[in-house]
């Protein structure tokens, strides 16, 4: 009877290592690939960095708007912008501008 209760001993004991073995590796995997992981940490700066490249490009474009804007405003017109924005609009041309055709 000795053998078996060591025998036993040594089961029990490699199946309690075994186990938390087990469940270290789960949490370490999950740790690694996870939702919250450091995969997905990585992804998450990687697209925050694309997001701000794009922030950036919009708020420039944003700002050469607001310029253009404020040179139509009408407290202080710019008679250059006024007339570009003029032909623009009615599709016109001067007859000292030189006009290019392209074919496509």
């Amino acid at each position: 009877m000795q053998s078996r209760s060591r025998l036993q001993s040594i089961l029990a004991t490699l199946a309690l290592h075994l186990g938390a073995a087990a469940l270290i590796g789960y949490f370490a995997y999950h740790a690694y690939n996870g939702d919250h992981g450091l995969v997905a940490k990585r992804n998450y700066e990687q697209e925050m960095k694309a997001l701000e490249a794009e922030l950036a490009g919009l708020k420039a474009q944003r700002r050469a708007m607001e310029n253009k804007v404020s040179l139509l405003a009408p407290t202080q017109l710019d008679p250059d912008m006024l007339d570009e924005e003029a032909r623009r609009q009615l599709n016109f041309i001067n007859g000292k501008d030189l006009v290019l055709l392209r074919s496509k």
